[in-house]
């Protein structure tokens, strides 16, 4: 029977703090003039960052994922544009910076908007499509209305990329990208836009980021080439390329550009991770360092320091005497496959990505030690029952432990599985020797027991029954049976005494989650076909099924201690909470910009923890009229009677 859950308007979860940060955004990485804040996009959010406190802000509104970010000169706007699906149209959101208000939505660019810049005194706001729109737009910003718009580029070149406002006219910006770099001039009483195409000569470039001096005489041009090109603003003139010598090009190109604050030298990041200063005029090579990734953004903030961000998610401090290169954040930039609480604490968790592992603090969302195995992805994690061990699966079929405050390799087992390890489990730890049991699933469908003592891990037994990838694995309080969900849409109900199968459970339905209701008398499984299915544990039947999502696999599923709330998350990008009996939604949140991998409530059941395929850890504040379990140092443990 399927039920539906909309008796009243459930109410949104209270974001806690983000742990992540678009790097591939171009020039994404902002300071506040005033200095007092950072900002950045994550997903479809914009985060602003409060430098003394460190205290998160979020301004959410977008539909999709964030692609240019800008603010005003005064630091009065925030202005953020996003991509779309083909054929609609692109959101500009115009954002007051003292209230964390949306203004003005502005719709008129179709799929994507490219970049965005405000004049210098706040009057205007140009804006660049994508490819499939290709046309600069300037927008009144008193108004909130389009003043005038015109094909970026001509027929004969190609896509435009970039695009930057004079440092003191309002009536000038130039862009730059495939073959093109225009200087325009806005006619505001004629409601047009004329653009100048710059004399190049026999140069073919690709601009990828402008940058100009304080006195809009020359233009900065970084190119896919790798090389700088100086131009005259007022004749439209090329001057000069630099470095002078070909073979200190830039690797990958240029994809951002920065004056400093004394005007003297211009900072390039390439897309091989350099950054270097060129000195001016002669734009020679003076100093060099090297980052993680490609450098995306640069963000003058004293006059001998800068802040870098890369497409690898991290945020450095460049000392531009030394070019020295401290790494302040590193979050994560690809997929986060799981997450793991240690029993009984709620201040750190771990999250397992691909190529490392990383501890988190819940309160600070710093993190605190990250693991790291190149070349290899880690999909499944779990701390030991006195959390003295944090025990992953990977891609190479082997499961390792690891000291959570070292992170020293313990030990690990050669070829636990054929291919990838994808689920674990670990039970109570033996009174009489200390020994305890992995269990763990993998992509060939087997459920492996092993036997971890002091000096050896040894294989107890292996059950196979599941055809496709084990998922999930969940074991009783009493260390006498488990649970296993696959893809091939059974979940298993093993014995782990006589190693052999107590009950199944069949659905059309790739299972993607599976947890015991605290009694244990009950299971609960999500999948792909968008049910939460609530199951009989001694006799395999089904009790009831709730149609949880419209349209997509729900992927993450996790239960309250108390076993009155459980959470999901989805390819829907929702956080949804719901009542166990009642099989009603209560709370949603609001704010992934991709699929959810995996929830987890924490262990004092005051924090919900989701992580999403960007790469993005998101925690969500525990609602104050929902009950709060027990306190963990109040629940007995099996193992710890």
């Amino acid at each position: 029977m399927s039920e539906t859950q909309q008796h009243q308007q459930p109410t949104r979860l209270k974001l806690k703090s983000i742990i992540g940060f678009s790097g591939t955004v171009p020039q994404g990485l902002l300071r506040h003039p005033a200095g007092t804040h950072r900002l950045y996009p994550l997903g479809s959010n914009v985060v602003i960052q409060d430098l003394a406190t460190g205290q998160q802000e979020f301004l959410q509104g977008h539909t999709n994922l964030i692609t240019c970010l800008a603010i005003s000169k005064s630091g009065r706007y925030i202005a953020s544009g996003q991509v779309t699906h083909m054929g609609f149209q692109a959101d500009i959101i115009l954002w007051d910076f003292e209230t964390r208000r949306a203004i003005k939505h502005l719709s008129l660019h179709k799929v994507k908007v490219e970049a965005l810049a405000f004049s210098p005194n706040d009057l205007y706001l140009a804006s660049l499509g994508g490819e499939d729109d290709n046309s600069v737009i300037v927008w009144d910003l008193e108004r909130g209305t389009a003043i005038c718009g015109a094909p970026a580029s001509k027929d004969s070149a190609g896509v435009t990329l970039c695009l930057t406002y004079l440092n003191n006219d309002d009536l000038t910006f130039v862009t730059g990208g495939h073959s093109t770099l225009r200087v325009w001039e806005v006619q505001v009483a004629a409601r047009k836009v004329k653009p100048t195409d710059c004399q190049m000569g026999t140069i073919k470039r690709i601009v990828k980021c402008i940058t100009l001096d304080n006195n809009d005489e020359f233009m900065y041009c970084g190119t896919s080439t790798g090389d700088l090109l100086k131009v005259a603003v007022a004749t439209r003139l090329f001057k000069l390329s630099g470095p002078p010598k070909e073979r200190d090009n830039f690797s990958l190109g240029i994809v951002s550009c920065a004056l400093t604050w004394d005007a003297q030298s211009i900072v390039v990041g390439a897309g091989d991770g350099h950054v270097a200063t060129l000195s001016l005029p002669g734009l020679k090579v003076t100093h060099r360092t090297k980052l993680d990734g490609r450098v995306t953004s640069l963000c003058p903030v004293s006059e001998h320091h800068l802040l870098a961000s890369t497409s690898q998610s991290n945020i450095y401090s460049i000392d531009l005497r030394s070019m020295h290169a401290d790494r302040l954040v590193a979050w994560h930039y690809s997929p986060v496959n799981d997450i793991a609480f240690p029993p009984e604490s709620a201040q750190v968790f771990a999250t397992a990505s691909d190529m490392d592992i990383r501890i988190w603090g819940a309160a600070s969302a710093q993190e605190y030690l990250r693991i790291r195995l190149p070349n290899l992805e880690a999909k499944c994690i779990m701390f030991k029952q006195d959390g003295s061990s944090l025990i992953s699966g990977w891609t190479d079929g082997k499961i390792r432990a690891f000291g959570p405050q070292s992170g020293r390799l313990q030990y690990e087992i050669h070829d636990a599985h054929k291919k990838c390890v994808t689920a674990l489990a670990v039970t109570d730890m033996d009174a009489r020797d200390g020994s305890y049991r992995i269990i763990s699933g993998g992509e060939d469908g087997q459920v492996r027991i092993w036997r971890i003592s002091r000096h050896a891990q040894t294989l107890e037994n292996a059950m196979k029954e599941h055809k496709g990838t084990v998922t999930s694995i969940k074991i009783r309080r009493n260390n006498l049976e488990c649970v296993s969900s696959s893809s091939d849409g059974s979940c298993i109900l093993w014995d782990l005494v006589r190693h052999v199968r107590n009950q199944v459970l069949f659905a059309p339905s790739f299972f993607k989650a599976v947890c015991y209701y605290p009694e244990e008398n009950q299971l609960l499984t999500s999948g792909t076909d968008r049910k939460i299915a609530y199951w009989e544990a001694y006799d395999g039947s089904l009790i009831r099924e709730i149609e949880a999502s419209q349209s997509d696999a729900i992927n993450g599923l996790d239960m309250a201690r108390d076993g009155t709330r459980f959470v999901i998350g989805g390819s829907d990008k929702l956080v949804k909470m719901y009542r166990y009996e009642e099989g009603d939604v209560t709370h949603v949140g609001v704010g992934h910009s991709t699929e959810i991998l995996k929830v987890k409530i924490a262990p004092d059941q005051r924090t919900i923890v989701s992580v999403s395929s960007d790469g993005a850890v998101f925690q969500w504040e525990w609602p104050a009229d929902e009950p709060v379990g027990p306190a963990p140092g109040n629940i007995v443990d099996a193992g710890h009677e």
